[in-house]
């Protein structure tokens, strides 16, 4: 059957036109002319408004179009592989409502969608310049007012290095509601600068960027500004709750950045080692280029099975979130930070240089993604909520508990997802991972059809080296017990191998339970054929755990023949059959579900 999440991503990509015709509004050459002037990309988004990209941001429920969160994450993917500062900068409206579409009434749900589809840009105000990612530290206020229906609060103090800070109508702010702070002390307020006082408010300059220079990096300052009573979105006093909890979702999507970065990174590079010469031969003939670019490829195959189970488990396991979007958020931007890193070294000095290879693309797409491990928590940040939860995780692996039913849910692409429930989501995911606690019956799974298919016998031997492997990595877990205060280094390391064995269980959870059907299309069928791209995809990932390599040169030079045949079949390389626009194929009348028009 076929995957409607990625037609519609399609859909929008040829509305978007050829991204190589430089008289397109959304082409690369446009894009790398707004990134040396810094300036905002208001045409390029105005085209997403055209389409309808932001009632994708809003959940159904409020009057968008937001059903499906794998849906979110191609369409996020499709604008973020042409061009990163256009994903982040549009994207930035998404993650200004999670709070509301989390903690929010029916009645505020309503009312932010309708803005939104209106016209109106939305940020988060989080962070401040004296505490980055401490957010109990946060100093600025809302002081109690007028009590009653019709009161207010007075807020004051600065949020800064904020997206769409300056550009955005309305932001989702936290606040010191208690002057003595701490984990009750802060609340989320809604707040609409056009109801404020003039003086109530101003806004902090750009700040200039190493990458998505022409993103709205900015900060805005309040003065005693008076925001109604009823702008609080949950409880006075849950504001840091709402926000983790909000983040879950954001992180979780956050890997269609990477995706993107790692899908434009991935195509130089093939371009490059297809056309350059060197020693009398193309450099994709090289044993060491070739290497090079099929590692990249099984990396980015890896990272979009996690990313594809990790989206619908935002539905199908949203009770795990808290695991789940620790481990995408940190998994996807190192390792396309290591991906785009390998294809550095293929490309050698074209990879820093302007207007020589592809008008010099590539340094721009590094210099932008290595932002995108900072946003919503950092690398640390996702790592130390995984040592946090170490306990459950641990215990729950070790008594084959969790979500399983969700997790066969999350990892089968051909399953309808349950609608999104917030009241699920969990700060802790109390009874483990289902995903882990699944890995046996998969790893099982898999055994059974290579006794039927010797060709599959090497990747059911991975496959069991990972079981032993993600065994022993619960079991140091295990050890660390509960209550850690000071964390220590190797509880990181060990979180990080843990992300590791998330990966591979999600890698042959989506075996399982989709290459009946995915991999029967003809248009993917050589990555699913003999298991090709899990086999590499548990190779990258026990190297990476310090065990032997699971497979050779020769499984490689197959996947490098793969994504070469890209080049002239038009499709994306991707373990799903999407095609990609070419010259003057551009749709023009096609516009998504639940669609709305929104500013920048």
């Amino acid at each position: 059957m076929e995957h409607r999440p990625y037609l519609l991503a399609e859909e929008f990509d040829h509305f978007l036109g050829d991204p190589d015709d430089p008289a397109e509004t959304f082409s690369y050459a446009r894009c790398d002319e707004l990134d040396e002037k810094e300036e905002f990309p208001t045409a390029v988004c105005a085209r997403f408004e055209e389409w309808g990209l932001p009632g994708q941001y809003v959940p159904v429920e409020h009057g968008g179009g937001l059903r499906d969160y794998e849906q979110v994450l191609q369409l996020a993917r499709t604008v973020a592989r042409r061009d990163l500062t256009c994903a982040i900068a549009h994207g930035k409206t998404y993650l200004g409502g999670v709070c509301v579409w989390v903690a929010g009434t029916a009645e505020q749900g309503a009312r932010l969608g309708a803005a939104i589809m209106a016209g109106l840009p939305v940020s988060l105000g989080l962070t401040e310049r004296a505490h980055g990612s401490d957010l109990l530290a946060g100093d600025v206020r809302a002081d109690a007012g007028a009590p009653g229906p019709d009161g207010h609060w007075l807020v004051s103090g600065e949020k800064w290095l904020v997206n769409n800070a300056t550009r955005s109508a309305v932001l989702s702010l936290l606040a010191r509601t208690d002057p003595d702070g701490g984990p009750r002390g802060f609340s989320v307020l809604l707040v609409d600068k056009r109801d404020l006082g003039e003086g109530a408010y101003r806004h902090l300059p750009k700040i200039r960027t190493h990458g998505i220079r022409g993103a709205d990096i900015s900060g805005i300052a309040f003065d005693a500004a008076r925001v109604p009573r009823g702008a609080l979105v949950g409880a006075e006093g849950a504001g840091l709750e709402v926000v983790l909890k909000a983040l879950q979702l954001t992180r979780t999507l956050c890997a269609a950045l990477s995706l993107g970065a790692a899908d434009h990174g991935l195509r130089l590079g093939l371009d490059f080692a297809e056309e350059r010469q060197l020693y009398g031969r193309r450099l994709v003939e090289l044993p060491q280029a070739r290497r090079l670019l099929a590692g990249a490829a099984a990396d980015v195959l890896l990272h979009e099975a996690v990313a594809l189970v990790a989206a619908r488990a935002v539905q199908a396991q949203t009770a795990e979130l808290a695991v789940t979007s620790a481990v995408t958020k940190y998994l996807l931007p190192t390792g396309t930070d290591r991906v785009l890193a390998d294809l550095t070294e293929l490309l050698g000095a074209r990879a820093f240089l302007k207007g020589v290879h592809a008008g010099g693309r590539f340094q721009k797409v590094v210099r932008d993604h290595r932002l995108v491990g900072l946003f919503d928590g950092n690398t640390l940040v996702n790592l130390n909520a995984l040592v946090n939860q170490f306990r459950p995780l641990a215990r729950g692996f070790r008594r084959g508990t969790g979500d399983t039913a969700g997790a066969r849910t999350a990892c089968d692409l051909a399953a309808p997802l349950p609608p999104l429930d917030p009241a699920r989501l969990s700060l802790v995911a109390r009874h483990g991972s289902g995903l882990l606690a699944a890995l046996p019956a998969h790893v099982d799974a898999t055994v059974r059809q290579a006794q039927s298919d010797p060709a599959l016998a090497p990747v059911a031997a991975a496959a069991r080296r990972l079981l032993d492997a993600t065994t022993a990595v619960h079991a140091e877990m295990e050890a660390y017990g509960s209550g850690l205060t000071d964390v220590p280094p190797a509880a990181f390391d060990t979180a990080r191998r843990y992300t590791l064995c998330w990966a591979g269980a999600a890698c042959l959870g989506l075996w399982t339970h989709s290459a009946d059907h995915a991999g029967g299309d003809p248009r993917t069928g050589r990555l699913w054929r003999r298991g090709l791209w899990l086999h590499t995809a548990l190779d990258r990932l026990l190297v990476r755990l310090g065990e032997p390599a699971a497979a050779g040169t020769e499984t490689y030079d197959e996947l490098l023949g793969a994504l070469r045949e890209t080049r002239t079949s038009g499709r994306l390389f991707s373990l799903l059959p999407q095609r990609l626009p070419g010259t003057r194929t551009a749709t023009t009348g096609a516009t998504a579900a639940g669609t709305g028009r929104t500013a920048c």
